[in-house]
């Protein structure tokens, strides 16, 4: 016998419904009729909902420290190129008020991607951050990229967030059989990208909702899409909205948790009716709501023991209360079991405010994501410095994630990872490229500081050194705790930049340093054989987009001279060596003397063995004063950054010290000197070979053009993995060395009339046969080697 909802209980869960989201008359009403079949959705008066326009001097957003803790989303929006990523963050700025106007991709006019180069291309490079107002909320928002190149942006904006929303697009006709997360194109399906940045998302336990976007496109289609998402990202789905209709027929939302017809009838989207849907009036639309919250309620029973009680004392599924399904929906999202699934057309306007409803209604608060290390730390400030970028009028701007305590405008901070402490001159509320300045921000919050001189992405800002020191006794550890840093991917392409003129020359480092700065996986360093400046990026776009920044916001008209692709060296063969020096400067004599060998080795980076058995040549190890040992140390990693062949950086390298002998006068400098001009003598006698970046690359293509895709990738020394055959597209999975793949974009569009897509990422470093090795010499360097 079931016991029902009492109006009382229902009541008192409506009172935790956010705004728009149910009417508490409606429900409150229904408890008292017992809640029948279909009587909590019996009612048959129109409902509009609006999204008032106020003029932006109106639009009181609270400042950090006036919204509580519970009521903030750090949230982040993942798509590729094409999905609709930046049009949908552009109607949720327009919508909260934030914006007067709805910014357009093509023409330009976008608040989230703020850079030149951003509204040029139609793509995001750099994540944005804003904060904006919704019902109660206090929203965060990160607006990652989505192009391979631009990976690392994604990896840093993914630790700070609490939970993110996912863009599909729905409208990728015959190519959508698969999801595409963070690589969405109208044109593509599933890319090894896209798993890539999913697998990093569950590395941080993000909860996320997924919003299939582009409904009304004409090759869209939801329930293949949904498919997707169970099968290659290998998650629940929970569908909560299904559209009405598809392509020009798609007109608006089945709501299936409040059993509702969504329809927006404004052509800015501000306003839209709910429509209660009922067994009587409903139709075809009431028969789909139905079967699919009953699937809901059913798979949630089998995810949520909250909801099985209800579930099981009930008659039939209609009559459960919305909220508590929300409330199980929000469970089964905040424990990652399963993925809500939405649905709309963010350029038609369509769908945009119940995605975030949802974003309150569904993804987790600060305090919901548990942090480990924030109870060292008790009441004081701990933070991380996840972005730097440099602001013309305001200087670096730091972007700081507040994980516990209160950051206060005018206050003095201690970074633990430099050991240094830094003024914060301002604080700042961000909306892309306009900010407000505020006086203090609260645990949860992201924000802005101007007046940081030495802090860099990755570093750890917390109160004093004091509280630093405690944190330390506190965990017990060497080291005051700290925050984990960027993992940074090796660079695979690199070229020469230069200023037009010397005179120029000042004006181009100050420019490198701010980009590198503000980009970790942008690497400069200067070539002192060649004199010239390197600067080594992820990707042929990336490059491209440093050298047009150096142009347009430095003023300077760099040259990037040849792409050059970042190979590695190592070595086959044990060798060994010695170098003497022995020289006055001044009325002093520096003299050392130093023995080593080198051995292939299985640690990726270089390491130093002092070999205990020739003790009586190093005179004793315990002789070598740490000053001293610490020089030899720096001669080796010194040495294998540049390689006997092409001066790359030499892997899995062992070197071993035989032989050390100097003077108490001789400076460390010198011996630093020989231990690397050793190193480097031993390791071309040890049988050197290179080793280039493989990468591995997925490719939708249609079938009847399968046979040129796979030609081509002979020619590129590929080596097919797997050819998937997906309805009537084949997936092609291939190896392929990166040196064969400068351009490939242009020549896949070309093979398939633009039908077809790619996407790379570096699978491995491998060797290389003699004659490619020959031809990657000649090609670099100008001389067929011998």
């Amino acid at each position: 016998m079931r016991s029902g909802l009492t109006a009382a209980r229902c009541g008192k869960i409506i009172q935790l419904c956010p705004l728009n989201t149910v009417s508490s008359a409606s429900y409150t009403r229904n408890a008292n009729q017992g809640l029948a079949h279909g009587s909590l959705f019996g009612l048959s008066s129109r409902r509009y909902i609006s999204t008032k326009k106020n003029s932006k001097s109106a639009v009181k957003s609270k400042a950090p420290s006036d919204t509580s803790i519970h009521d903030v989303r750090n949230i982040g929006i993942m798509a590729h190129i094409d999905a609709g990523k930046t049009t949908t963050t552009e109607r949720m700025l327009y919508y909260s008020g934030i914006t007067q106007h709805l910014g357009d991709v093509d023409d330009g006019d976008t608040v989230m991607d703020w850079m030149d180069q951003e509204r040029a291309r139609g793509i995001t490079i750099t994540s944005a951050a804003i904060t904006f107002p919704w019902q109660q909320y206090c929203i965060n928002l990160i607006d990652t990229p989505g192009h391979v190149d631009f990976t690392l942006e994604v990896e840093r904006s993914l630790r700070v967030l609490d939970g993110a929303v996912a863009v599909i697009d729905a409208s990728a006709g015959k190519f959508t059989t698969l999801l595409y997360l963070n690589q969405c194109f109208c044109t593509s399906g599933v890319e090894a990208q896209t798993l890539t940045v999913w697998r990093q998302a569950d590395n941080y336990r993000i909860p996320r909702i997924i919003y299939i976007n582009k409904m009304d496109k004409n090759m869209a289609d939801f329930d293949r899409s949904v498919t997707s998402v169970e099968e290659k990202l290998r998650v629940q789905p929970l569908i909560l909205q299904k559209p009405i209709g598809s392509g020009k027929q798609f007109s608006g939302i089945l709501d299936v948790v409040l059993m509702e017809e969504l329809v927006w009838d404004s052509p800015d989207g501000r306003t839209y009716k709910r429509i209660p849907l009922n067994s009587k009036t409903g139709g075809s639309l009431y028969e789909e709501a139905f079967v699919t919250r009953t699937d809901l309620v059913e798979l949630l029973a089998n995810l949520d023991d909250h909801l099985a009680d209800v579930f099981l004392s009930e008659e039939d599924t209609g009559s459960i209360c919305p909220t508590i399904l929300q409330h199980s929906i929000r469970r089964a999202t905040l424990q990652s079991n399963a993925v809500p699934i939405l649905c709309g057309s963010s350029l038609k306007n369509t769908g945009v405010q119940p995605l975030m409803n949802a974003v309150g209604l569904y993804l987790p608060d600060p305090t919901e994501i548990p942090h480990s290390f924030v109870k060292l730390y008790k009441d004081h400030l701990c933070g991380l410095a996840f972005k730097i970028m440099h602001d013309k009028r305001r200087g670096p701007l730091t972007f700081i994630r507040l994980y516990n305590g209160t950051l206060t405008s005018g206050s003095t901070v201690y970074n633990i990872s430099r050991k240094s402490s830094e003024k914060v001159s301002r604080l700042l509320q961000v909306s892309a490229d306009d900010m407000k300045d505020i006086n203090q921000a609260e645990s949860g919050h992201i924000v802005a500081v101007a007046g940081f001189k030495e802090t860099i992405t990755g570093d750890t800002i917390v109160t004093s050194a004091q509280v630093a020191k405690a944190a330390e006794r506190e965990s017990g550890e060497e080291g005051a705790p700290v925050l984990a840093g960027l993992s940074l991917p090796d660079p695979v392409f690199f070229c020469s930049v230069e200023p037009p003129s010397m005179a120029f020359k000042k004006q181009l480092d100050h420019a490198l340093e701010c980009l590198t700065k503000e980009d970790p996986s942008l690497r400069v360093h200067f070539d002192e054989d060649t004199g010239e400046t390197i600067l080594s990026g992820m990707g042929e776009l990336h490059l491209d987009i440093v050298q047009d920044r150096i142009h347009k916001e430095y003023k300077v008209d760099a040259h990037l001279g040849q792409l050059q692709i970042a190979y590695k060296e190592r070595i086959q063969t044990s060798a060994e060596d010695t170098v003497v020096m022995d020289t006055h400067i001044g009325d002093k004599r520096h003299q050392v003397t130093v023995t080593l060998s080198v051995h292939p080795s299985d640690e990726h980076h270089g390491s130093l063995d002092i070999v205990p058995h020739e003790q009586s040549s190093l005179a004793g190890n315990s002789k070598i004063i740490r000053p001293r040992l610490n020089a030899i140390k720096n001669g080796v990693s010194s040495a294998i950054t540049r390689g006997p062949i092409l001066r790359s950086p030499l892997l899995n390298v062992r070197a071993e010290l035989h032989e050390f002998k100097t003077t108490n006068q001789t400076s460390l400098a010198m011996i630093t000197a020989a231990v690397a001009q050793c190193i480097q003598q031993a390791c071309a006698q040890a049988n050197p070979a290179l080793l280039e970046p493989m990468m591995n690359v997925q490719i939708h293509v249609d079938e009847d053009r399968t046979g040129a895709v796979i030609s081509d990738l002979a020619h590129r020394r590929a080596q097919i993995s797997d050819i998937a055959h997906i309805s009537d597209h084949r997936v092609v999975n291939a190896i392929v060395p990166l040196s064969e793949l400068v351009g490939y974009a242009s020549t896949l569009r070309t093979l398939t009339s633009g039908t077809a897509h790619c996407s790379m990422h570096v699978a491995a470093y491998e060797p290389m046969s003699g004659q490619d090795q020959a031809a990657a010499i000649q090609k670099v360097t100008g001389v067929m080697p011998r």
